[in-house]
């Protein structure tokens, strides 16, 4: 298939590109780190031009994938082009070498784009001074291709005339027997399938060679007019435009049923015209050169999946074929050794009295305990005397206790062949193995149960026949079934630009990715990573850097960053070395590329500024899954399959309705255990609390109290400490505690009470002398008075205050200090915030066991990241896709396919286990011993047996490859599966 260029292609294209000089570059984007897009419009009409290195530019009207994230050179070509006019469009010399030019005077700028070899792409400024290139290199010693170096302009070939003294010139170089097409192609500039065209014009075949069918002095005038030709058309091409062809192949494709008989046309060259080489070829043809490379690039995947299915059609229908020849063979060969066995048996009994003669002579030589040299000596003396016995002999098989006769059909005559012979009933002359210990009838009975055996064969393979060729058949359709399928989901699969990571999708949809080595730790960090997005990396030497990908900007949820701590550890040495460590996650603005002391650091390595916020160790344990990709219109049906879990989405599902009334009120406070200090607090002040309450649910008979004032009173009238208010508030996503004591007393050794009013201040009442029963009364009243207008409380429960517990006075004052600035509103605010990314705690759990869970995962939950302000930026993101773009990508992407759906692709996933959890299809890796290839090829072969398994998703399973299964798994591992004995066995 053609790939690239040659030179009348690019006279052709850049004839036919003239047309987009003045007009503006819109944007520029990047399908590959070769293939560049530039968008470019004017106000009658807009224009997309495609580039890539090495091998072609043209117009394109197809949507191609573009990267979400523009490359460094995507966003320098932005920079200095954006919104300039393409101001020129040339060709330097004849060399397969194009200069656009954007822009005028100073303030123009160069693209260079190299169509030959490796290729290249270098934009410079109007000076020639190179500003970025694509492939930086020395070419010979002094010619540098990189930043801040001049663009040899002079490097270009310039065309020469074609004329008699350089035709003869090239021709006398040459060696005898090369190829004249050869010779002209390596001194030419007009390319293989123009010069080839003039040559087959002019009667010069593709064989022809120099010096054997080309005489130098005779057809040279012939050869100098087919040039002339080819010369003609290179310059027409250079003012007018032409139109396009691509030549195809035609091929049958295989059928079981003969009768349907199927062809597939498959891409083979583009041309701007019909050469003379093609009129027989099957072709399409296109308006413009462009429209047809445009499509033949367009196809170029989808053809070369068609071509190997065909392959693989081929090779089906091929096996089909030997399974009946096969048949075929035997049957012939069984029929064959029938009629062998049958005549040899019959010229033993016919010759019965000679074959018992040569025997006993035979054995009588033995008997006399004679070499079988000697023996053969005597058969040969015997021969040459002319013994009907020996003349009849023609190999002794003493070893097998065997000779070999000779016999002929005595009722035959001997002027008839064999085949007349046979055609008349006689058998012909035959050599036949005769066993000395048989005598000549046992011998004919022994070659009459071998036809009658080889008969009974041919019978059973006979019947036999029929089945095996069907099944053989059946398989075969099948076979081709599934080619087809397999190609049809190929080309429909779509390579999302994380692939080339390693990558997951969290439980509540944010997307992860890691480096696979050092230099794709350093692109995701440099290219991929905004300041938004959390950095995530194990403690341990080595480790690969992990990204969430933020795109809303909201805070990431706990269990997100668990399940990305998780990966960061399995993707190090300690999947290998089996050992738990921790990792840490930091927002992207503290990864930085630059060391304290100035120094930059090696690829792959990056320093953290700032805090690190380390998150609890995690187990080795991921998962082998697939997403299937949804058609458009079956999104819908999966949105909110991953999301983060919401207080009223579990917690209150939890609450059964044999626990509550249908009137009650509700209020459940989510405790964030992230925060150390307050769940040490909290943890003290629920020790406090009925210890006869078994169960966490909260009810109340007091319908026209708000929910947060019968929290308020239930906790006043069960608790050792009916003053001390607990207020859960909210600041920047994490939840702080405001206990609010109301008033306390504190009987001191000099019998003074300290009174907390609410504020810094403590009053200290000191009883009296005189009058102490009023003094008493009176510190009684306004106790009251306070205790009512602050808290609503009432006066029994006042009286059930008990004295502080020792320590208990500091941490109360500490605790009024921190939050004493709250008030409902933005706790209110703030609890909605935290809503999801609490613990959910078991409601029907005992209070015990709560406080036991509370203190499991004590110092395990990390704090919930705020959302940080992005920093700007220079970089123009102009038209690229959105953050609602890349939510939407990972939301056609399910793990949990419903019935119905219209499923395109199955992408293989590894990611930790709990986040497998609602996956139809998981299994669970460890670090074990198998090999990844084997492990993967294992899960699969289960996943193919699932009894819920659909056949469209068993087609998609298979359409994965191999080495897509297992290049995310880390190294050596364990499965682990229901029943997974069982398919073991």
């Amino acid at each position: 298939m053609k790939t690239r260029y040659n030179t009348l292609d690019i006279v052709c294209v850049i004839t036919e590109l003239q047309k987009l000089i003045g007009m503006r570059v819109n944007n520029i984007y990047d399908i590959d780190n070769k293939t560049y897009l530039i968008r470019l419009q004017k106000p009658d009409g807009k224009a997309v031009l495609l580039f890539e290195s090495g091998n072609r530019l043209h117009v394109t009207n197809f949507e191609w994938p573009k990267n979400v994230a523009p490359s460094g050179f995507s966003m320098k070509l932005r920079k200095h082009l954006k919104n300039k006019r393409l101001e020129s469009l040339s060709q330097l010399g004849i060399d397969r070498i194009i200069d656009l030019q954007f822009g005028t005077g100073e303030a123009a700028y160069h693209v260079i784009l190299e169509l030959y070899d490796r290729g290249n792409v270098i934009l410079t400024d109007h000076e020639m001074i190179i500003l970025y290139v694509l492939r930086p290199h020395t070419e010979g010693d002094k010619v540098k291709f990189a930043v801040k170096e001049k663009y040899p302009q002079n490097r270009a070939k310039e065309g020469e005339i074609v004329g008699r003294d350089r035709v003869l010139k090239i021709l006398e170089n040459s060696k005898p027997g090369d190829q004249l097409k050869k010779v002209l192609v390596s001194n030419l500039e007009y390319g293989p399938a123009l010069l080839e065209h003039v040559l087959l014009k002019h009667g010069f075949a593709s064989s022809t060679k120099v010096g054997k069918t080309f005489d130098i002095n005779q057809d040279v005038d012939k050869l100098l007019v087919a040039l002339a030709e080819a010369d003609s058309i290179f310059q027409d091409a250079k003012h007018k435009q032409f139109k396009g062809y691509i030549i195809q192949k035609k091929e049958e494709r295989p059928a079981t049923d003969s009768s349907e008989v199927e062809y597939f046309y498959s891409n083979q060259e583009f041309h701007p015209m019909l050469f003379e080489q093609h009129l027989n070829a099957p072709y399409k043809e296109f308006d413009s050169f462009c429209l047809a490379v445009d499509e033949y690039y367009s196809n170029m995947e989808s053809q070369k999946l068609e071509v190997k299915a065909l392959q693989q059609e081929k090779e089906a229908m091929k096996k089909l074929e030997n399974v009946r020849k096969d048949h075929r063979q035997r049957l012939v060969g069984l029929e064959k050794l029938q009629e062998e066995d049958k005549q040899k048996a019959e010229l033993i009994s016919r010759n019965q009295e000679l074959v018992d003669r040569t025997i006993l002579s035979v054995q009588m030589l033995l008997g006399q305990q004679m070499s079988w040299v000697n023996i053969e000596e005597v058969i040969n003396e015997a021969r040459a005397k002319g013994d009907p016995c020996a003349m009849a002999i023609l190999k002794l098989k003493l070893e097998i206790n065997h000779i070999t006769l000779l016999l002929h059909d005595p009722y035959g005559e001997t002027d008839d062949s064999d085949q007349e012979g046979i055609e008349h009933g006689k058998i012909p002359s035959m050599a036949v193995d005769i066993d000395l210990d048989l005598t000549a009838f046992a011998n004919a009975r022994k070659y009459y149960d071998q036809k009658r055996s080889a008969a009974k064969k041919q019978q059973k393979t006979i019947e036999s026949h029929t089945k095996a060729l069907k099944s053989a058949e059946r398989k075969t359709k099948q076979t081709l079934k599934d080619v087809q399928t397999i190609t049809n989901i190929n080309k429909a699969r779509k390579v999302f630009w994380f692939e080339k990571f390693y990558w997951f999708i969290t439980s509540e949809n944010y997307l992860v990715i890691a480096g696979r080595d050092q230099q794709q730790n350093e692109l995701i960090v440099k290219r991929y990573m905004k300041n938004s997005d959390i950095y995530v990396h194990a403690d341990i030497h080595g480790a690969s850097s992990v990204v969430i990908k933020n795109p809303t900007g909201n805070p990431v949820p706990p269990k997100s960053l668990n399940e990305a701590g998780t990966m960061a550890i399995c993707y190090s040495v300690a999947w290998d070395a089996k050992v738990v460590t921790n990792a840490y996650w930091v927002w992207g603005e503290q990864v930085s590329k630059t060391a304290p002391t100035g120094e930059y650091l090696t690829t792959g390595s990056f320093m953290i500024r700032g805090k690190k916020n380390f998150l609890p160790p995690s187990h080795l344990i991921l998962g082998l899954s697939f997403l299937f990709k949804l058609e458009d219109g079956c999104i819908e049906r999966h949105l909110g399959e991953r999301k983060v879990i919401s207080q009223n989405d579990e917690t209150l599902s939890e609450i059964s309705e044999n626990d509550l009334g249908k009137d009650d009120d509700i209020e459940v406070p989510v405790l964030d255990e992230s925060d150390e200090d307050e769940m040490k607090i909290k943890e003290q002040l629920e020790q406090e609390e009925e210890q006869g309450k078994d169960d966490m649910n909260i009810k109340s008979d007091k319908p026209n109290l708000s929910k947060q004032e019968l929290i308020q009173e239930d906790k006043q009238e069960i608790s050792e400490f009916p003053d001390t208010q607990i207020k859960i508030q909210h600041f920047g996503g994490t939840r702080q505690l405001l206990i609010e004591p109301v008033m306390t007393t504190i009987e001191t050794e000099n019998e003074e009470n300290v009174i907390y009013l609410g504020d810094d201040k403590p009053v200290i009442l000191k009883p009296q002398k005189q009058n102490k029963g009023r003094s008493r009364g009176a510190s009684e009243s306004s106790y009251k008075e306070h205790n009512k207008h602050k808290n609503n409380v009432n006066e029994e429960s006042m009286r059930q205050q008990s004295q502080i517990k020792r320590g208990q006075k500091s941490k109360l004052k500490k605790i009024k200090e921190k939050y004493r600035d709250q008030d409902d509103e933005e706790r209110q605010i703030r609890m909605d915030i935290l809503q999801s990314s609490g613990m959910q705690k078991d409601l029907r759990k005992s209070k015990k066991g709560a406080k036991e869970q509370q203190n499991k995962h004590l110092k395990r939950e990390p704090r919930v990241p705020k959302p940080l302000e992005p920093k700007e930026t220079n970089e123009d993101y102009d038209d690229e896709p959105t953050a609602q773009a890349e939510v939407d990508m990972i939301d056609s992407l399910t793990g949990t396919p419903l019935e119905g759906d219209e499923l395109l692709f199955a992408v293989p996933v590894i990611a930790p286990y709990n986040t497998l959890t609602n996956y139809k299809f998981k299994v669970k890796l460890t670090p074990g011993t198998a090999k990844r290839g084997k492990a993967a090829k294992t899960a699969v072969a289960m996943f193919m047996k699932d009894k819920d398994i659909t056949s469209r998703e068993k087609d998609l399973l298979k359409a994965v490859k191999d080495e897509q299964l297992a290049r995310n798994i880390p190294g050596k591992v364990k499965l682990s599966a229901p029943k997974m004995q069982n398919l073991k066995k």
